[in-house]
């Protein structure tokens, strides 16, 4: 299996309430693409669907949002404490590409 080259080989281990709640929110996320799917099929109105285009957006936001902090607390901080300073440029590196 080839590697993708956007994914770094390090991983992280999530408990069990961490994993919940990530899921949870993608699940959510899920959810509201379907049901925009079927607005598309049965021609819904395009500002009713725009509408749930942006709940869509706030969702995967707030994913987001609690996997940084997750990252932050754990990822990033066990790096600078190991003197590993890289982890500051990598996260300035994600936050470039999220405020896109």
């Amino acid at each position: 299996m080839e590697k993708c080259p956007h994914c770094s080989d390090r991983k992280k281990h999530r408990s069990d309430e961490e994993k919940k709640e990530l899921l949870k929110r993608l699940r959510r996320a899920e959810g509201q693409i379907r049901g925009i799917e079927n607005m598309i099929e049965n021609d819904a109105y395009c500002p009713d669907v725009l509408v749930q285009v942006s709940a869509v957006t706030a969702a995967l936001n707030s994913f987001n949002k609690e996997l940084l902090a997750c990252h932050m607390r754990s990822c990033v901080t066990e790096d600078i404490r190991a003197g590993k300073d890289d982890a500051i440029d990598e996260f300035v590196k994600v936050m470039q590409k999220l405020m896109k």
